[in-house]
């Protein structure tokens, strides 16, 4: 059928499909990098030190606006002294977002999601540093408020008594150093819904267990200040994102469609490669229904999760299709082989989508209740997640490199063989030079997929607060791969869709 299929198309045709491939792929690589702004932003912010001698957990805590709280600069302030304030009197305020020049601004809808960690400022002080085995309790309070609130109105979202790991090094023990310690995961929203956000954060200390064993933040040290970092995805981004799949999600289910009444219209079953080229057809589908447009008029906390699972069987059925389609181009007369083959990669790509998919599963859907919630060491299991994605997607390219050489010279060897004994060939010098343009637009559209996979894992290894990671890439290249794998998807439903009905 392949031969059959190949044979049909001219070189121009061919060729057409080719040049449009490379240009749709620049043009969102262009559109990406010119239009769309980086993908995400980062906003560090100082905590406002708030002091309450009769601090009540219902009530909030704010710099900016009407009655505020009373706050202090330093801990060396006379205040502390003359009012005996202590670690259970201090509220660590952030209002966010930041005014810029004087004007008032306010969280988008088109931002869609808000990830925090929180960074901790701490003096070197002999004989009070924190211990290697510090946990750090934290009292943590998100409120958010709508243009249109009443001033100091604050509604709360979410709550929770939260316990953290804390990791410190310092090179030189002299006075005036500070410890760096890791960021500390904080929370993740999975929905801007709201416009403005106060979060109120207290690191309470048992007074009457003071012993560095079982005391409440006894291992602590001194902390001078607390930071926090919030990550947002830009609007213009989404909105570049979203006009693209607003764009290819009609056009490719129409030619799923269409592909697949042509199948059905052959007096023949479909073949196992038709049986793919509609599955990927469909998975690519659902993972272009813009459905973030939900964002902007409902608060949906759960469309990252939603998000995770579409991407997951988008993968799970590319990344087989590589295998067959290749393995459907290696001329062979050994079929055990092609189909230990298949066997071989679908068991390799399971295994690489199952177990990150079973960790975002456990880690968002906890989420969905408890936006602080994050698992032990969570910046941790988001790098060894990174890396099981970097080691498993370089096996498979490898492997698939590998199967596209074997394609290549079986291909080449075929045509060889059969013009060297003069029997009538299928396979002209065309239809090879098609087989292996082919092979080459599928090599590129894997590599750029594997990177980005990779990139999307070790990006989110960052924003969970993983310092030693330093990544940065553009729009650009998002854009770029998303659009490949359109244009990839719709030349192959034309090329290989039966040409005649009785073929």
């Amino acid at each position: 059928m392949l031969g059959t299929v190949l044979e049909s198309l001219s070189d121009r045709r061919l060729g057409r499909f080719l040049v449009l491939l490379l240009l749709c792929q620049a043009l969102c690589f262009i559109i990406g990098s010119l239009v769309a702004p980086a993908p995400s932003s980062v906003m560090s912010m100082l905590g406002t030190k708030c002091i309450d001698k009769n601090y009540n957990s219902t009530q909030w805590y704010w710099r900016r606006g009407k009655q505020p709280c009373e706050s202090i600069g330093d801990f060396d302030s006379p205040i502390v002294e003359e009012q005996m304030i202590t670690a259970n009197d201090v509220i660590f305020s952030f209002q966010i977002p930041i005014p810029k020049d004087g004007f008032v601004l306010d969280y988008s809808r088109w931002q869609q999601s808000l990830t925090a960690a929180l960074y901790l400022d701490m003096p070197y002080s002999e004989g009070d540093g924190p211990a290697p085995d510090a946990v750090m309790t934290l009292d943590a309070r998100l409120g958010y408020s709508d243009r249109g609130d009443p001033a100091g109105k604050w509604t709360e979202y979410a709550s929770s008594k939260e316990y953290r790991h804390l990791a410190c090094s310092i090179a030189q023990k002299r006075p005036g150093s500070m410890y760096s310690c890791s960021p500390v995961p904080l929370f993740r929203l999975g929905s801007l819904h709201h416009d403005f956000y106060l979060l109120n954060i207290r690191l309470p200390v048992d007074m009457f267990d003071t012993s560095e064993e079982t005391g409440m933040n006894t291992k602590l040290g001194q902390i001078n200040d607390m930071w926090v970092s919030f990550i947002h995805q830009n609007g213009g981004f989404t909105k570049v994102w979203l006009s693209l799949k607003t764009i290819f999600f009609p056009v490719v289910l129409v030619t799923v469609l269409w592909f697949w009444r042509r199948v059905a219209q052959l007096p023949r079953p479909p073949t196992l490669l038709e049986n793919i080229l509609v599955l990927l057809g469909a998975s690519l589908s659902q993972l272009n229904c813009p459905l973030e447009y939900l964002t902007l008029a409902l608060d949906c906390p759960w469309m990252p999760l939603l998000n995770d699972l579409r991407h997951g069987f988008f993968y799970a059925t590319l990344l087989p299709f590589w295998l067959i389609f290749i393995g459907e181009h290696i001329m062979t007369d050994n079929k055990a082989i092609s189909h230990g083959l298949y066997v071989l990669g679908v068991l390799l790509v399971l295994s690489g989508c199952l177990v990150p998919f079973a960790f975002d599963c456990v880690h968002y859907g906890r989420q969905l209740s408890n936006p602080f919630y994050a698992q032990r060491a969570s910046g941790t299991l988001a790098m060894g997640m990174a890396v099981l994605k970097c080691i498993l997607g370089g096996v498979y390219f490898c492997f698939l490199s590998y199967l596209i050489w074997k394609a290549f010279t079986d291909i080449g060897r075929r045509y060889q063989s059969l013009a060297n004994k003069d029997q009538p060939n299928e396979l002209s010098r065309p239809t090879c030079k098609r087989y292996r343009a082919m092979m080459a637009a599928t090599h590129i559209c894997a590599a750029l997929t594997i990177i980005f996979i990779v990139l999307l894992r070790v990006s989110e290894a960052q924003a969970t607060g993983y310092e030693n990671i330093k990544l940065e890439y553009t729009s650009g290249f998002f854009t770029g791969v998303y659009g490949t794998w359109n244009i990839y998807t719709f030349s192959l439903l034309c090329l290989y869709a039966p040409s005649r009905i009785n073929a």
